[in-house]
């Protein structure tokens, strides 16, 4: 009886320790998959958060947009991609310390996404100006240079300026640096200009410009051809603006500034041998990776 007791002990005792054991491995496994989606913060069980650790990978959250033609947008065959998407990727396989993730959202939501923490960089053509610089970081190395001019109907010779746009309806991206342009005029002009902000895409752009429900819009130099093929629409009038275009990250944040300088790095890399050219070039139909 005793030899029979002294067995089942063990037995138990056997299994409590097994029943420990896989408690553990399965908070650790839970801890990797349930963590945030927000970055160098969320790491699998091989990361680390300096992301300098040889055979470690810190996961990065990268947002971008779906309706930026040749920038950021959905193919015929349902796959995410152009200039700024395929950028990231090449960026990307030259970091071994880093695995993006790329995630849309709504362009109007991606800042709030990066102050919230859901996101870690954002990747959606985006210039750099002083309003944006006072909340958010920058990386250094440009990727592009754009110029920001007013677009109208291609019959319409009335606007040229800022000044011409006074009462009339100028449609924007709510967030985008076209948007500032013209909350900054408003603000010495007794909001002279009507701001109409855009909810739909590059198809609704040109048809409310065509149709007269609005009269302009602003837009990059580069980007006319990529939002309206047929020729709808035309640039009119001097340079309103012209700036770098770089990727975001959250302000006042050590990984965030050590993404950054890692992004940098691999820029200069894709300049050095011609790939960021060669992607422009693909997808904007010009090399307008340069400040000329």
């Amino acid at each position: 009886m005793k030899k029979t007791s002294l067995t089942v002990a063990i037995l138990v005792l056997a299994l409590i320790l097994a029943a420990c054991g896989n408690k553990n491995n399965s908070a650790g496994g839970s801890a990797s998959s349930d963590a945030p989606a927000s970055g160098p913060a969320s790491e699998s069980p091989n990361d680390s958060n300096s992301g300098n650790t040889p055979g470690k990978v810190t996961k990065i959250i990268v947002g971008t947009g779906t309706h930026f033609p040749k920038v950021c947008f959905i193919d015929d065959n349902g796959k995410l991609t152009g200039f700024d998407v395929e950028l990231v990727r090449e960026i990307d396989k030259r970091l071994s310390q880093y695995e993006f993730d790329i995630q849309t959202q709504e362009f109007k939501s991606l800042l709030l996404s990066l102050e919230t923490k859901k996101i870690d960089l954002v990747a959606h053509e985006m210039e750099k100006n002083p309003e944006r610089e006072e909340k958010y970081l920058f990386n250094k190395e440009p990727y592009a240079h754009w110029r920001n001019k007013i677009v109208v109907a291609k019959d319409n010779d009335s606007i040229h300026t800022l000044d011409d746009l006074k009462g009339k309806k100028v449609l924007v991206g709510a967030t985008s640096a076209e948007a500032q342009i013209v909350l900054n005029y408003n603000k010495d002009h007794g909001d002279a200009i009507k701001i109409v902000y855009t909810n739909g895409g590059t198809n609704d752009t040109v048809e409310q410009i065509v149709s007269g429900r609005v009269d302009a819009t602003l837009a990059a130099d580069f980007a006319l051809p990529l939002i309206d093929p047929q020729s709808k629409l035309k640039t009119t009038g001097d340079t309103l603006s012209e700036a770098d275009i770089l990727f975001m990250f959250r302000k006042n944040d050590e990984e965030a500034q050590k993404l950054s300088d890692a992004v940098d790095g691999a820029i200069k890399e894709l300049k050095a041998d011609g790939t960021l050219g060669k992607l422009s070039t693909e997808w904007l139909g010009h090399d307008f990776t340069a400040d000329q």
